[in-house]
């Protein structure tokens, strides 16, 4: 790894670091204050599940892919010194998926009483309040396509700040919904903070980075036959069709909580939350800072220092994600006493919480490690290796959810997640 490499990443994994800290610690008083405005019951369940239809279109559509597809084609115009090629890759990548996102969330909202009665394990008059959440949110997902879009324009000059702080602006805004409209609308309040938050971080503050730059150009272009369009949609079908266990995980955990015990999907929620501030601090820091540049190493036709810079970023990160692991699984109940308080939350609530936070914990090390072990393929082209081993590895998991739910409950669900993920890293690096 040259010196020049190293002081990118370096800068650029602090940047993230701090970002994504400051972001959970603020997801953390957000999930204070939905836990004391809302409790752990069934009005928390409702609200947690109102995201995943939501979720699934933006999967379906976007598959999380957007910044790790597109970088690397924005690249290659970049490093050919061809800005506007690069732009117009933008714009015939951008606006057909800008109208099928709006016609998927068009569809959706229309089939949001059918979808969920027919997914979801809820008494019959939670429903109407579950089809009004999911609504809510539903328009949201047009504006994190466009805003990731945005974001890898300038993630792949090397520009990370507003990216970085747009999640914190989300974040914030779904704070405020619940404490203004929260003792009023209850879960809506927070619902319509995520509609808001998403215009103004997520897709705000990128389009503002992006107008900025000198040779910015959003054209209406619409091509199907576009190459780089092709080349978008050929590297982006393994991870929008694949159902790949990073995906899968949180949805088989909600679908098997619902029908454990009441509050069961609301426990392991704030458990998972717990776990994700390691997670987002050492692996999602280190993935999204190392990218641009394990990216411009592959055009630049430097493969064998992309591989060194690859491996010296995951042994110094998976260290790091264990001991807070650790650390973590050992403290879990004193921090959510300390963060949701004894009010809404009884005892046994908080030592639940906590015992789900420490079996989460023995998966850290592998949810860190998949998002840069998955990027040194991503950044080659290869988006379909990985998915395919995570879709086989979520299949041959997935009776093993079922079984664990049945044995301890929803602790047993936390135990299956993290062997899941375990298993996932486990095949990326024998490959």
């Amino acid at each position: 790894m040259t010196r020049s490499s190293r002081r990118v990443i370096g800068v650029a994994s602090v940047l993230w670091g701090a970002g994504i800290l400051m972001n959970r610690a603020i997801g953390l008083i957000r999930e204070s204050v939905i836990g004391r405005t809302l409790g752990n019951g069934r009005e928390t369940d409702l609200y947690q599940t109102a995201f995943e239809l939501p979720d699934f279109l933006n999967y379906l559509l976007a598959g999380g892919v957007l910044s790790i597809v597109f970088i690397p084609i924005f690249q290659g115009h970049l490093a050919r010194d061809d800005e506007d090629a690069g732009w117009r890759a933008f714009s015939a990548i951008a606006n057909p998926l800008v109208l099928l996102m709006t016609l998927g969330v068009v569809a959706m909202w229309f089939a949001t009483p059918t979808l969920t009665r027919l997914l979801f394990d809820f008494a019959p008059e939670d429903f109407p309040t579950l089809d009004r959440l999911v609504r809510i949110v539903l328009p949201a997902q047009i504006f994190h396509l466009v805003g990731g879009l945005l974001s890898a324009t300038l993630m792949a000059r090397d520009q990370h700040r507003l990216p970085a702080l747009a999640p914190l602006i989300y974040t914030a805004c779904i704070i405020v919904g619940g404490l203004a409209l929260g003792p009023s609308l209850g879960a809506a309040g927070f619902c319509w903070g995520v509609l808001v938050g998403s215009v103004l971080g997520p897709f705000g503050l990128p389009l503002y980075g992006a107008v900025r730059q000198k040779d910015f150009a959003w054209n209406v272009k619409f091509s199907l036959r576009d190459a780089d369009f092709k080349t978008y949609i050929w590297r982006s079908l393994p991870v929008m069709l694949g159902f790949s266990v990073v995906a899968v995980d949180d949805w088989i955990v909600k679908h098997h909580a619902t029908e454990v015990a009441e509050g069961a999907v609301a426990r392991l929620q704030y458990a998972r939350t717990l776990m994700k501030v390691p997670m987002g601090v050492f692996g999602l820091a280190a993935g999204v800072a190392a990218y641009p540049t394990l990216a411009r190493l592959v055009a630049e036709g430097k493969p064998g220092e992309m591989f060194a810079t690859l491996m010296r970023a995951l042994r110094l990160m998976v260290v790091l994600a264990a001991v807070a692991g650790a650390a973590l699984a050992a403290s879990a109940e004193d921090v959510a006493t300390v963060i949701w308080g004894l009010r809404r939350f009884s005892p046994t609530a908080l030592a639940d919480i906590g015992l789900y936070t420490g079996l989460f914990c023995l998966g850290l090390w592998a949810w860190s490690a998949q998002m840069l072990v998955a990027r040194g393929f991503y950044a080659q082209g290869n988006t379909w290796l990985p998915t395919l081993s995570g879709t086989v590895v979520a299949a041959a998991a997935f009776p093993l959810y079922g079984v664990l739910a049945a044995r301890w409950d929803a602790g047993g669900l936390a135990v299956a997640s993290s062997a899941a993920i375990s298993a996932y890293v486990a095949v990326l690096l024998g490959l």
